[in-house]
């Protein structure tokens, strides 16, 4: 056996110690898995044996259980396959969880994100034979088939397991995917698990494998098995997670979903590590004051022309402060600078992050939430409610489109559209997401070159003041469109489904003027007037607000007299039917963005922050192109 060296193995700790410790890996196990990494030692074929299995269904007497059986099949994944496999341990003296070399490396057969999935099995030599025959999927083609593809994009939520890099871009934060080889696959699951396995990022290769080590001592027979629900010890939300594997109803379970204890905004508080602000008195300036502006945006210090402001580079002799990073220490501020503005509120997450904003909204439309925003589950606190209301919509027929997001990413990363139960529970474990129900009839646009697509409308909102609450829109909003016609299917074409299309390359980027397209809308709707819309919208705007306010912090936006902010809300328009049958055009509100990208605006609208300073920091509006909404 090699000897370690001292140097190495410290080198390999200081990489890896703190994934490893994360991820339960006892340091008894450490020194060897160095060795088997660098050397890639497979050598799991030397203690384990894939054994294939044909599960027998005992013929019963009584129609009533054979009838009971044939039900319990037809909920199978795959009625008619049979055939499953067990791991065991076939060495000869069996396995000793004390033995340093007790630990194994699995390889990864498939590593992706989702969104490239369908693509990969197209075009990756030999992936999709591999895959469905690791599945038990039917499949002897060379060339790829639909009907395969489609099995295999199904099938892989019982295999898929997920890792997340904790450092890069957005992008490339977004959680990978991956399917272990056919040994790692074929480890069944138990509540009384005899192994534990864990995905690890080997960083002298940049490869991932998964780690598997003994959590007893196994004798040669003995089954090898794994938690798939591991770490949970709540029954429930077990028998939710275990769901792809298990299939059962939790119809039982009430789905209405009522607004967090003040207990759940305090935790948030704390872990955001956001200081309150005291008391302080409303600043009172000389109406001719000069400000002095510390920002480290290039979109302000290259458009914020206004006589009164001017840039600092000094943030201690500034009097606003406009920063893109989130301001933390609001007390320290409020204690020795007062009257220094910011361009951000205390607590101004609950409107910015998604789950956040479901919970709070819920204040104006009781535990089913407001007309104005699809109805949303935190996939972290309201799983069983979820499958719930999921099962009881599926019972009655009604449309079951939901779509995926991370509470706190934007620009559609992450997200994604889809109709499969075991998708939606499983993308819980990959990082902290909202299920919403997906708009199944948007109002769509009619693009020439296209067809009938959707398309979302962003307004910036300035937010003057919490207490009174002072509320504006900016009058020119901006407009998204999807590049393909709209249909319930293809759920992962992005460019039917998504709107976001300035941050993908070599994609269209349909651009519409706001003026223009008040035009082409009444065109296309001659019953529906913009300004009937706009109505219904800054209604909206205003009751999420108010809701967002009705409490003091930290279970509401905090009012702090220095605090001023802009904000981008997102939306759709969904068709409704009042209740004497006539159609109407319902907003939703799909986020709040803090900080919006406002390039497109200061490029067509040269004044845009001149508007702003002059309406947030000066109350001067006159000539400003904002709307007073509340």
């Amino acid at each position: 056996m090699e000897v370690e060296s001292p140097e190495e193995y410290k080198a390999f700790v200081a990489l890896h110690g703190a994934a490893l410790s994360a991820s339960g890996v006892p340091p008894l196990y450490w020194e060897r898995l160095r060795h088997k990494l660098e050397n890639e030692v497979f050598d799991a074929g030397e203690f384990f044996g894939i054994m294939q299995v044909e599960e027998v269904m005992e013929e019963e007497e009584e129609d009533d259980d054979n009838e009971e059986i044939e039900d319990e099949l037809k909920k199978k994944p795959n009625p008619g396959n049979e055939l499953c496999y067990k791991v065991i341990v076939t060495n000869e003296n069996g396995l000793q969880a004390a033995n340093p070399n007790s630990i194994f490396l699995i390889d990864h057969a498939w590593t992706y994100r989702v969104e490239h999935a369908r693509q990969q099995l197209l075009h990756v030599p030999g992936l999709l034979h591999r895959m469905a025959n690791l599945m038990g999927i039917d499949f002897h083609g060379e060339v790829a088939d639909e009907g395969a593809i489609e099995q295999v994009l199904q099938e892989m939520w019982k295999y898929n397991q997920t890792y997340q890099l904790s450092q890069g871009t957005a992008e490339e934060k977004v959680p990978v995917w991956y399917i272990m080889d056919e040994f790692g696959s074929r480890i069944q699951h138990s509540d009384e698990p005899t192994f534990a396995t864990a995905p690890l990022f080997y960083i002298p290769q940049q490869i991932a494998y998964s780690v598997l080590w003994p959590l007893r001592d196994l004798e040669t027979g003995e089954e090898v098995t794994r938690d798939y629900a591991y770490g949970e010890t709540d029954h429930l939300i077990r028998k939710c997670m275990l769901l792809p594997w298990a299939p059962t109803e939790v119809l039982d379970v009430n789905y209405s979903t009522p607004e967090p204890s003040e207990d759940h905004y305090q935790a948030i508080l704390d872990k955001n590590k956001e200081k309150l602000p005291v008391a302080i008195n409303p600043p009172v300036y000389d109406k001719n004051k000069i400000f002095k502006v510390y920002t480290d945006l290039p979109q302000i210090l290259n458009n914020l022309k206004h006589p009164r402001f001017e840039f600092t580079e000094e943030e201690g002799e500034a009097d606003i402060l406009y920063n893109f990073s989130h301001f933390k220490d609001y007390r320290k501020l409020s204690e020795e600078r007062p009257h220094v503005m910011l361009n951000q509120f205390p607590c101004e997450n609950l409107l910015t992050v998604k789950d956040c904003l479901a919970s709070i909204s819920r204040r104006v439309g009781g535990t089913e939430g407001p007309k104005w925003l699809p109805r949303t589950f935190n996939l972290h606190t309201e799983l069983p409610q979820f499958i719930s209301y999921f099962q009881q919509r599926e019972r009655r027929g009604e449309d079951n489109h939901w779509i995926c997001k991370p509470w706190n990413l934007a620009r559609s990363l992450d997200t994604h559209v889809t109709n499969s139960l075991n998708n939606i529970i499983r993308h819980r474990e990959s990082s902290p997401k909202v299920v919403s129900k997906y708009i199944e009839s948007p109002v769509l646009f009619h693009r020439e070159d296209v067809g009938m697509v959707k398309f979302d409308i962003r307004y910036v909102v300035l937010l003057r003041s919490v207490k009174p609450l002072k509320l504006y829109a900016y009058d020119v909003f901006w407009l998204r469109f999807s590049n393909r016609a709209f249909s319930l299917d293809d759920l992962d074409d992005y460019e039917k489904h998504f709107t976001v299309m300035n941050y993908a390359s070599g994609v269209t980027l349909k651009q519409v003027h706001y003026d223009e397209f008040i035009l082409l809308f009444e065109k296309q709707y001659p019953e529906h007037s913009w300004k009937t819309v706009q109505a219904e919208i800054f209604k909206a705007f205003a009751e999420l607000f108010q809701a967002a306010s009705a409490k003091p912090a930290p279970f509401g936006i905090c009012d702090y007299p220095s605090s001023r902010a802009v904000y981008a809300i997102d939306l759709m328009l969904k068709w409704d039917t009042t209740g004497d049958g006539k159609r109407t055009m319902q907003p939703q509100v799909l986020e709040v963005n803090f900080n919006p990208d406002c390039d497109r605006a200061c490029k067509y609208h040269p004044t845009f922050f001149n508007d702003v300073f002059s309406t947030l920091f000066l109350d001067e509006t006159n000539n400003c192109h904002v709307t007073y909404i509340v």
